[in-house]
């Protein structure tokens, strides 16, 4: 009797993470994606303070997503197949202004994303 092969994990990215240099210095490859959108959520920018993140990204402020005051509102990004192993470190990566969440994305995969906390 074979086991199931265990589902990919998706994780949509709206921002740094969509980043060659960021995939390359956390995952240890470039990730490849799909086109997707996270309906009903709106993006503003966070000042990140966390020099190793600025470092690696390049960047002092960074995406950031929320619930939108109107449901229309949508924010594009590219969603990712990873290992769990790369989810922990996407988790070590992301600032405490961050928290995962597990949501539905606009083509209908169930997928993780990281709004604000």
């Amino acid at each position: 009797m074979t086991t199931p092969a265990a589902s990919p994990i998706l994780l949509f990215s709206y921002g740094t993470l969509q980043d060659r240099q960021v995939q390359i210095a956390n995952f240890g490859r470039e990730l490849s994606g799909r086109p997707d959108a996270l309906p009903g959520y709106a993006q503003t920018m966070v000042a990140i303070d966390d020099p190793q993140v600025v470092a690696t990204s390049g960047k002092t402020h960074h995406p950031i997503v929320q619930p939108a005051s109107n449901p229309r509102d949508e924010v594009m990004g590219t969603v990712f197949e990873i290992t769990a192993e790369e989810l922990a470190a996407a988790d070590e990566y992301e600032v405490s202004d961050y928290r995962r969440i597990a949501v539905t994305l606009k083509s209908g995969v169930q997928a993780w994303v990281y709004v604000r906390a």
